[in-house]
């Protein structure tokens, strides 16, 4: 890395304690020795790629099922001769008989590699990377004795098993992918040169994004404490926060740095002020240290740098960052800066990343950090359209299915009442987001900005053959078929000129300062009533913007002008997750019929669809959630007030009365309260063990039940029993029904819910034990309601 080469000589804040990545397994060590733990690693995945063929088939047969007729259920082949441990340097075996038997099934080897026969070099190679990794973490799994630590391990383990397995991928799956809070650290730091020093001479201020560029360059190789050591040195601070930005680090920037097989990123560039505030004060102090204690070994021209300016900039930044007021970590900071936005790679070059980072897909490709916080936006006429794009749908324009009088529906809001309340909102913009709302509603508000301001604009162009080229058209073609290149490094650039000019192909392109930054190409087939969308892209350098979400509601809004209401595309991996957010999933609701043999089946790429409802104004849709909000907010603020009627306390409590029914006490009713049905409680002991008994049959014979039989085993799942601290099972209930337990309905529904909210609060909701827990909660509730225990 060039930056940190240039800036670590003589420089003891870059080496010190704690700033070279810890291996995995080093249990919160200072990674003496990472560099040699990677470059092993390297070595050992460099002579294993320039090993026979057979070899690598003997490697790879290892992991790999067997294929062999009659359903074999052996997961590996397992030689009849294994190497000795530790292995000897005269122990040279390099040759490898396809025929010989496996210990385990006793099929060959060749069974189990049937499937890697046709494989290319470099898909083997790429397989036989992953390996070497699945083989580093189990050693780290092993060797690690943080149990929150050992369960990041292993399921990093795991995930690469699988993998290899299935020859796709890895996917970190997870309910949130980077960035995870936004400005980042990286943008932070930015913001606050350009806060504090923009005033400066050149020269000084050279000097300062120096200091910048190092302290960065620290928080990207600073090995953070595992969470048990932070409670034992904050015991107050907030421990499950601290947890799972533990584990975001672990499995997305200090893993992938020995394990190169999953995707890497910088942690200055994922991770924001809630971050940075757990480790500044320790880093700090560790950095003034070291300085101080090596200062006799800096060369002259560095000594006043980390001694003098170094201390005063970290001060300084400490200010900002433990402040509530500080205006660095607003996301409009540069939007309102003197001069204009400044982009932030010109104010500081970040560490560069060990490998480039790409979120492509077969036919679809989205940068997913462009897609986490604001959309894009689109703006003047279309140069071939007649209806221009941008364009917004007028509220008292009649939408395209939509019936012209909406029929009454019981508990609406007289609209006399909404205008009412509408007129006491004084700026509906201005209403601050709640972590409720602000995940979706204000996704597009910076891209809808710029697009009202004419910074941004958005034309659905395409080719044709019948009209006369028009240049600026043919230029914008171009250069989107350049960025789609760029952006989509795994699709044939022939592949996507061809689709790109195609006349059949239209694209929704964004278009800043005359140039293409972006766009969407599409295909539509109306007699079928859905369209194909091919290629997804923002400039790399035009990203975190929120184009992404603002370009993909412009083309919702486009497709309800010409009656098209689906969206079908093949998203790999890396782009799933924008498209969840931008409404699509596997569910697909075009009939297959319908798309057979219109459009084209992409391997490894994962169809989604989406189903466009006429009635929202997608562009919009954020304004007006607030406004929504805001009506909401008035509604409830009157309805207190009309409800607002001081009763007489309660006196039947002191004459000796126990307890009344909720419906007597007075003004309950007034605030809207209505009693909730209750189920049948039934009071023969007998009847209740027989019908407790009959459902716990049910249940245990689902075919979903199979993981909650029996108590969970410490050795299958680490640090489950420190995550979950009251377990439940099946084969418990089981104890429990038989002695007697249940007395009540509610004793038994209580251990069974147990069960499926601790499967989920452990699991991932895309493990299948999360996917169990719910369709047998389903089918348990359902029971439930057939034995009349509770109301259906």
């Amino acid at each position: 890395m060039a930056d940190s080469a240039g800036i670590q000589q003589g420089s003891p804040a870059i080496g010190a304690a704690g700033l070279v990545p810890a291996a995995p397994g080093a249990a919160g060590t200072e990674g003496s020795g990472a560099a040699g733990g990677s470059a092993r690693i390297a070595v050992k995945k460099a002579q294993l790629r320039s090993s026979p063929r057979p070899k690598k088939l003997e490697k790879l047969g290892v992991y790999s099922s067997c294929k062999a007729e009659g359903a074999c259920k052996c997961n590996g082949w397992k030689s009849q001769n294994p190497p000795p441990t530790p292995p000897r340097t005269d122990h040279q075996s390099n040759t490898v008989n396809l025929q010989e038997p496996c210990r385990s099934c006793s099929h060959t080897l060749g069974d189990h590699v049937t499937h890697l026969e046709n494989v290319s070099e470099e898909e083997m190679n790429r397989l036989l990377g992953i390996v070497l990794d699945v083989e580093y973490l189990y050693t780290c799994v092993h060797k690690e004795e943080d149990a929150d630590t050992k369960q990041v391990y292993f399921s990093l383990f795991k995930l690469l098993r699988k993998s290899i397995l299935q020859m796709g991928k890895p996917m970190l799956e997870a309910q949130e992918s980077p960035p995870f809070e936004k400005p980042s650290i990286e943008q932070g730091v930015n913001n606050f040169v350009q806060y504090k020093f923009s005033h400066l001479p050149s020269k000084e201020r050279q000097t300062i994004m120096e200091l910048a560029k190092m302290f960065l360059n620290q928080i990207n190789y600073w090995q953070l404490e595992t969470p048990s050591q932070r409670r034992q040195r904050v015991p107050n601070d907030d421990a499950a926060g601290y947890k799972a930005n533990y584990t975001r680090w672990l499995c997305y920037c200090n893993v992938p740095q020995f394990c190169d097989s999953l995707p890497r990123y910088e942690t200055t560039q994922i991770f924001g002020r809630t971050l940075l505030r757990s480790v500044f004060t320790v880093m700090r102090k560790q950095l003034l240290e070291q300085a101080r204690q090596e200062k006799d070994k800096l060369p002259p021209e560095k000594r006043t740098l980390i001694l003098t300016h170094f201390p005063k900039f970290l001060s300084m930044l400490e200010e900002e960052v433990y402040s509530h007021s500080s205006p660095i970590w607003s996301q409009d900071f540069l939007a309102g800066a003197p001069g204009g936005q400044i982009p932030i790679h010109t104010v500081i070059s970040p560490p560069p990343v060990a490998r480039p980072l790409y979120y492509s897909t077969s036919p679809v490709s989205v940068d997913l950090s462009s897609c986490g916080s604001i959309s894009p936006a689109r703006k003047t006429a279309s140069v071939l359209e007649p209806n221009p794009v941008g364009e917004k749908r007028k509220p008292s324009e009649p939408l395209p299915h939509e019936e012209n009088k909406r029929p009454r529906v019981v508990g609406d809001i007289p609209m006399e009442l909404i205008n009412e309340v509408m007129a006491t909102i004084t700026d509906p913009a201005a209403i601050p987001e709640t972590s409720l709302l602000s995940a979706h509603s204000a996704r597009d508000e910076a891209a809808r900005l710029e697009e009202r301001r004419g910074v941004i604009e958005f034309h659905v162009i395409g080719n044709s053959l019948n009209q006369k080229p028009n240049k600026r058209i043919l230029m914008w073609l171009v250069g989107l078929q350049n960025v789609f290149s760029h952006q989509l490094p795994r699709m044939p650039k022939e592949y996507i000129t061809r689709l790109v000019f195609d006349p059949k192909h239209k694209t929704l392109s964004l278009i800043k300062d005359g140039r293409v930054i972006g766009g969407i190409c599409f295909r539509m087939f109306p007699s079928q009533g859905f369209t194909e969308i091919v290629f997804c892209a923002v400039t790399s350098n035009e990203q975190v913007k929120g184009y992404g979400t603002h370009l993909m509601n412009h083309l919702k809004e486009y497709h309800i002008k010409h009656e098209i209401l689906n969206f079908l595309t093949y998203a790999d991996e890396y782009a799933i997750g924008y498209f969840k957010k931008q409404g699509f999933s596997k569910d697909i609701k075009v009939p297959k019929a319908k798309y057979v043999g219109y459009i084209k089946d992409y391997e490894g790429a994962t169809l989604m669809g989406c189903e466009l409802n006429p009635s929202i104004p997608y562009t919009e849709f954020s304004v007006i959630i607030k406004k929504q909000k805001e009506i909401i907010k008035k509604l409830i603020e009157r309805k207190q007030a009309q409800i607002r009627k001081v009763y007489p306390g309660l006196s039947c409590f002191k004459e000796g009365v126990r307890q009344i029914p909720i419906e007597s006490i007075p003004g309950i009713r007034e605030t809207g309260w209505k009693p909730i049905g209750k189920g049948k409680e039934l009071k023969d002991p007998d009847q209740l063990y027989s019908t407790l008994k009959t459902i716990l049959q049910h249940v245990k014979s689902h075919q979903n039940a199979w993981p909650f039989m029996e108590p969970v085993k410490k050795n299958e799942a680490p640090g489950y029993y420190q995550v979950i601290r009251f377990p439940m099972d099946l084969k418990t209930m089981s104890e429990r029904l038989k002695s007697r337990y249940y007395t009540t309905r509610k004793l038994f529904m209580a251990d069974m819910q147990r069960i499926f909210t601790n499967c989920r609060e452990y699991n991932p909701p895309e493990s299948e034990y999360y996917k169990c827990a719910n369709l047998l909660e389903k089918f348990f509730y359902t029971k439930i309601k057939e034995a009349g225990l509770i109301e259906k």
